[in-house]
Order: structure tokens, then sequence, then C-alpha cells
């Protein structure tokens, strides 16, 4: 009985030792795996900010660059305009990609609008002190002064276009330099001396039987130099298609070669009386031009129109083409569907 007792003892001392044994592991393992588990979520924590710090800064080198573009815009931007505004004051077409300046003989279709857009600024000045010294009821001496004036202003953009077709006479006959609008109504590169006569007759009305009669026969001119003109245009095309489909077909030999080159010679030698053409243009608008200065000397007979008749027919004409300037600025912002 002793020596079972004394065994039954020892076995429950070793197994409360044991139990011992094993809660005190079970707690001692307990810490660690905590410490692991902060451990990484530590690690978690400085990866996702090591993150965030990366995409800010490459979010403040993106905001950088993207300041700098806009900087270096902006001062192209003005560096642009002032060339431009140069350019409008010197004459000449500055391009914006920094390139020589080139005049009117080295860039005739820039250049010219360049120097139209000069002309018509300087125009709508003249017709806006027209209309204010008719509106003020100005005397004969000062209203002929402005009169005048317009009408130098006029004949100077004939002169203009005809120097520009030396450079690009098709840019001056194609009317690209006008609005839509005003193109529809262009005839070689400008309006037709006669349709515009018959439009002063309606808007300066009354008047006398003697200005009829001249502005009639101004009319009548004008109207043949124009079918001339026309005729002239109409058999140079017709020509100038005969030349270039007689050049048409293969030209692998060097007789072809040699029939192709002599073609297109002769082509290049009719487009230049293009030039003519608008020379001609020229003398037919300051043909226009005469009917306020005209006078006829053989009968001593005064200007066709008077002084208050030609600043009225002045600023008929302004207001035509501006009316036509406008249709083109409503058909250009038109809603579309």
């Amino acid at each position: 009985m002793a020596e079972l007792s004394s065994r039954t003892d020892t076995s429950t001392d070793g197994d409360t030792e044991d139990k011992a044994l094993g809660f005190n592991s079970s707690q001692s393992h307990g810490p660690v795996v905590s410490d692991a588990s902060d451990k990484s979520r530590d690690q978690k924590t400085l990866r996702r900010l090591a993150q965030n710090r990366e995409a800010a800064r490459k979010s403040r080198l993106r905001k950088k660059a993207y300041v700098q573009q806009l900087e270096s815009s902006r001062m192209k931007l003005t560096q642009l305009e002032q060339e431009l505004q140069r350019a409008r004051q010197q004459g000449i077409f500055i391009s914006s990609s920094g390139e020589q300046s080139q005049s009117m003989s080295g860039n005739g279709a820039l250049a010219f609008d360049v120097e139209y857009g000069r002309w018509l600024e300087d125009h709508n000045r003249r017709i806006t002190e027209l209309k204010g010294a008719v509106s003020n009821h100005a005397g004969d001496g000062e209203l002929r002064i402005i009169v005048d004036g317009v009408v130098a202003h006029y004949e100077d953009i004939f002169r203009i276009k005809a120097d520009a077709a030396k450079a690009d006479v098709f840019h001056v006959l194609s009317g690209m330099w006008k609005t839509p609008a005003e193109r529809c109504f262009l005839w070689l590169g400008g309006f037709r001396s006669s349709e515009l006569l018959k439009l002063l007759i309606t808007q300066l009305e009354p008047l006398t039987e003697q200005q009829l009669l001249a502005i009639g026969n101004l009319q009548q001119s004008s109207q043949q130099a124009e079918d001339a003109l026309s005729q002239g245009m109409e058999a140079l095309q017709q020509s100038l298609a005969e030349t270039i489909a007689g050049s048409l077909g293969p030209s692998n030999s060097s007789g072809n070669v040699a029939n192709y080159m002599g073609q297109m010679a002769m082509a290049m030698g009719k487009l230049g009386t293009l030039e003519g053409f608008i020379r001609q243009l020229k003398f037919v608008g300051l043909s226009f031009c005469e009917l306020w200065k005209i006078q006829d000397f053989r009968l001593n007979l005064p200007l066709i129109l008077t002084t208050r008749q030609s600043a009225r027919a002045l600023i008929a004409i302004n207001d035509y083409s501006s009316r036509l300037r406008a249709l083109s600025s409503l058909w250009l912002a038109r809603p579309r569907e």
C-alpha cells in the first residue's frame, strides 16, 4: 500500500510538473507569435508609407514639369505675338518657327495677307472718319479731302494686288484672303466694277440725267473690259488644258520625256500670262475710281458725283463688303446638327 501510494504520488507529481511545463511553454510561445505579427504589420505600414512618399514625389515632379511646360508655352505665345506685331509694322511676315523674315517677293501669299490686313484696318479708320464728317454736316472742302483720301486708298489695294501677283498669282486669283461670303461674289480675285455701279445707282437716287448718262457710260466701259478679261481667261484655260492633255501617256522613252518637258515649258509660259490679267484688273479698278474725280474737260463738266454723293457712294460700297463679312461670321458660327 505504501509503495502504491508512493507510486501514485510520484505519478501525480510528474503529471503536475509536465502540465506546469506545458503551461509555461505555452506562455513562453504566446509573446513570440504576437511580436512577429506586430512586426509584420509594421513592415506593411512602412512599405505603404514609402509607396505614398514615392507617389507624392512623382506627383510633384509631374506638376513641376506641367508648370514648366505652361510657362514655356506662354513664352512662345508672347514671342509669336511680338513677331506678328513687328510684321504688321514692317509690312512683312515672320513665321512662328523663327525663320528669317521674307518680303513680298519671297513669300507673296503670306506677305499679301498681312499687307491686306493693314490696308483693311486703315480703310475702316478712313470710313469711320468719313461717316463722322457726313453725320456732322462737314463742309464740302473738308469732306472733299476725306473723300479723296478714301479713293486714293482704294487705288492702293489695286496696286498691292498687282505687286502680289508677281509673287503668287494663284493666291490673288483665288481670293483666299477674303471671307467665304465675299468669295462667292469674287471675279478674278475682286468685285466686278460694273456690278458695284449698279448698286450705286440705287443708293444715290435721285440722280440727274447727266449723272445717269456718265455712270451708264462708265458701267458700259467696265462691262466691256470685264467681258474681254473673262473671254481671255476662258481661252487661257482651254489652251492650258489642251497643252496638259497633250503630255499624257507613257514617258519612259527619252523622246517622250523630252516631249513632256517641252509641253510643261509651254504650260508654264501660258501660266505666266495670268499676271497680265491681274495688271488689267488693276486698270479696270482704277477706272472705277474715276467715278469720283474725272472731269470732261471738253464739255467743261464738273465731277460725275457731287462731294456728298461721293461720300454716300463710298460708304455704301464699304457697308456692302462689311455685311458680306458679317454674313460669313454668322455662317461660320451657326449651330451644326
